[in-house]
């Protein structure tokens, strides 16, 4: 395995395994605060599919950014890698926890955290393979800054302001957005 590759696949490894147990933990973090408003910017206030999906992201962005200054100087695609990650983690948890629903009809703690734990791992896998390819076109570079910005906006927005269907409403309660 050549240098850049193996470190860029032990770093995304630490990344991977930081995500799910940082993650795991801002599962409780909303209750263990008192329900204080601004802890829910980060974790997750209910049991929407929404929620769930900060539990990845935030985790994710927290890495990248104590992971940079090992990358600055050996890829020219961090940040489009970085990106496209925090885009495929959530798609992938939609994807996988409502396929398995569709086919066993039930909500499972098992196949809930093999969905997170896959979901982050095909991130990892995805940053990783885009961090060793060849410097990307300037125009996808720049895109990858708009598409963080409208992520992360919608991860700060959406809990205090959540859309009425069915990936933010709280299957627990029925309620949406931070339930009191």
């Amino acid at each position: 395995m050549e240098p850049m590759l193996k470190r860029t696949f032990k770093l995304e490894f630490v990344g991977f395994v930081f995500i799910v147990l940082a993650g795991s933990l801002l599962h409780f973090v909303f209750e263990w605060s008192g329900s204080r408003t601004w802890v829910a910017l980060f974790a997750a206030v209910n049991e929407s599919t929404w929620e769930h999906l900060k539990l990845a992201f935030y985790p994710a962005v927290l890495f990248s950014i104590v992971e940079f200054p090992f990358f600055k100087d050996m890829t020219k695609n961090f940040l489009v890698a970085k990106t496209v990650s925090f885009y495929v983690m959530p798609i992938s948890i939609i994807i996988l926890f409502y396929g398995y629903m569709l086919i066993f009809k039930e909500d499972s703690l098992f196949w809930d955290i093999l969905t997170f734990i896959l979901a982050i791992a095909a991130g990892q896998f995805v940053s990783c393979r885009i961090l060793i390819s060849r410097k990307l076109p300037e125009l996808i570079q720049k895109a990858s800054v708009v598409f963080l910005v409208l992520i992360s906006l919608s991860f700060l927005l959406f809990t205090y302001f959540p859309l009425h269907n069915f990936l933010f409403k709280d299957p627990v309660t029925g309620g949406f957005g931070i339930i009191k």
